[in-house]
């Protein structure tokens, strides 16, 4: 396939142990508005342009739930505009991430291939890599106000 038919990976879908810690993690360190809650075990948000769901993992499950030791899934990324958006959003992390559950993971970091990154964890272990990268960060988004 030469031109892709997707319009990019905009979507992903979580797995947690505790809803609403998690849904306050992402409400307050990543700005997500609340487009649909089906339920008191899903909520699905969006910056604008993508959407992020929250699943509640079921009460049966979850007593024998066992993280695992390893994720196959590394990290997820939010792009920032700027160096100084990663320096912003870190202070920002810094000062409201433990009352919230999450870690930071690597503080922020010159790249070799010009980008400018710091990672942090969700309350679950999920890390997110907060990103300046030169190419995609100036690329215009589509983005709509009536979340």
């Amino acid at each position: 396939m030469t031109t892709p038919l997707h319009r990019g990976l905009r979507h992903l879908a979580l797995r947690v142990t505790n809803l609403p810690r998690s849904r306050r993690f992402y409400e307050a360190l990543l700005g997500m508005k609340v487009v649909w809650e089906p339920d008191p075990d899903n909520v699905y948000f969006s910056s604008g342009a993508d959407n992020l769901a929250l699943h509640q993992i079921a009460k049966d499950e979850l007593a024998a739930y066992q993280p695992p030791k390893n994720q196959l899934l590394d990290h997820v990324g939010v792009i920032l505009a700027t160096p100084q958006a990663v320096d912003q959003m870190y202070e920002e992390v810094v000062r409201q991430i433990e009352p919230l559950g999450g870690t930071i993971v690597k503080l922020p970091k010159q790249h070799r291939d010009g980008s400018y990154s710091f990672y942090f964890s969700d309350p679950d272990g999920n890390i997110i890599q907060a990103l300046y990268e030169p190419m995609i960060s100036q690329l215009k988004w589509e983005v709509t106000s009536d979340r």
